[in-house]
């Protein structure tokens, strides 16, 4: 059994996703945050602190949004959040404007936890825009590689360093411009954590 408790069974699939919630002043906030499946409804645990988690108490409403576009998935872990929105089919928050498709949160029960509260959230609508044609070897390195970025500060620098000279293969070979894009930019935060002054002591 995982961290994430009794909600879930053993092992079951994590999916990851652009989620959209509204901060204190109405603005959108998005995140790529990864979610579980609990038979019908889709569950949800942010880290303390964030903000989403900040968000999902405010106002119990969010938006799942799914896109092949990795540069929205870098960008909103690197200071780039400011990705055009349009208003939801019913709920209050909007939804990512370049998704290929949604899905629209209701929570409906919370169980709390010291680090990753749990928050059990029904679809109450959903659309598709665009046909999903499959990820690319370069787009998958660069959603791998923004998982170890969303993580940096409980990971090992030698361990991501292995991990993204792994990583560079699929880049070189086979990204495109927006791929590339993607992966400068998730380089150039790990670079900056390492250099900040309670990390760069850890360097080789």
């Amino acid at each position: 059994m995982d961290h994430f408790g009794g909600l879930v069974q053993p092992q079951s699939m994590i999916r990851e996703a652009i989620v959209t919630t509204l901060d204190a002043d109405g603005a959108p906030h998005l995140t790529p945050l990864g979610y579980r499946m609990i038979g019908e409804d889709v569950l949800l645990a942010p880290f303390i602190p964030s903000r989403t988690l900040d968000n999902l108490r405010r106002c119990p409403a969010a938006v799942l949004n799914f896109t092949d576009d990795v540069r929205i998935i870098a960008g909103c872990l690197t200071g780039r959040g400011d990705w055009p929105t349009r208003p939801a089919l019913r709920g209050p928050v909007p939804r990512l404007a370049d998704a290929l498709a949604h899905w629209e949160l209701a929570v409906v029960s919370v169980i709390e936890d010291a680090e990753r509260p749990q928050f059990r959230c029904a679809i109450v609508a959903r659309a598709v825009h665009g046909e999903f044609t499959g990820f690319s070897r370069a787009q998958s390195a660069v959603l791998e590689a923004a998982i170890l970025v969303s993580r940096l500060d409980r990971l090992a620098p030698a361990k991501v360093a292995q991990e993204l000279r792994y990583l560079q293969g699929a880049i070189d070979k086979t990204a495109g411009p927006r791929e590339q894009l993607a992966w400068d930019w998730l380089l150039a935060a790990v670079q900056a954590h390492a250099q900040q002054p309670s990390h760069a002591a850890d360097a080789p």
